[in-house]
């Protein structure tokens, strides 16, 4: 159970009750607890506290986490599929085999977040602050993958297709990188990406 009286309360109650629908904790700190394994379907968790949580193998489907703070947070594995993960923080965490398909990611901090191996198909980077993360191993599709990264972050054995640009911060300013030289920049760090080109709509 969490620390935090509030939250322990309002997630015995939940599991006491035994009632369809997910656990509403918008706001809860649930720093430090073990909820690996749990199922979390469709819940709320709307700015709560998962410093150091353990969510290791937890089903989180179509739950609403926006602005909830995951740092450092032991993700492995976990069914985020659906998720909204908008505005908030993954910095340090691990989601390592997680499952992310179709989840929202809209200026969220990820900063030294560990993906290796984790599927991102259909997702929406947007804004993401990738810098010093490990994607090793990752899967993208089609993905939106308008991000910000630097040369301490990780791309050996990323593959899939992706819409870009990123922006490279480095020693001597941010870039904009695109299309074929971000396809290049990737592949020469590991990846195995294709690059693809916004299709234009037909009047």
């Amino acid at each position: 159970m969490p620390h935090n009286a509030e939250a322990s309360a309002r997630l015995r109650d939940w599991l006491l009750e035994r009632k369809a629908g997910g656990l509403d904790a918008g706001g809860l700190d649930l720093s430090d607890s073990d909820l690996s394994g749990g199922n979390f379907s469709e819940s709320w968790f709307g700015g709560t506290i998962f410093t150091n949580a353990k969510l290791a193998d937890a089903e989180l489907y179509r739950s609403d986490a926006e602005g909830a703070d995951f740092t450092g947070a032991d993700l492995r594995n976990a069914s985020l599929v659906r998720v909204n993960l908008d505005d908030a923080v993954l910095r340090n965490a691990i989601l390592d085999g997680a499952n992310l398909v179709g989840a929202s990611l809209y200026d969220v901090d990820a900063k030294g977040a560990s993906l290796r191996g984790t599927a991102l198909m259909g997702c929406s980077l947007l804004h993401v602050d990738f810098r010093g993360a490990d994607l090793s191993n990752a899967i993208v599709e089609e993905n939106t993958f308008k991000v910000k990264v630097d040369n301490a972050t990780v791309f050996d054995g990323l593959r899939g297709t992706l819409f870009g640009p990123i922006i490279l911060a480095a020693d001597d300013g941010e870039h904009t990188l695109a299309n074929s030289q971000l396809e290049a920049w990737i592949n020469a760090r590991g990846g195995a990406v294709r690059v693809l080109t916004p299709r234009l709509r037909s009047r």
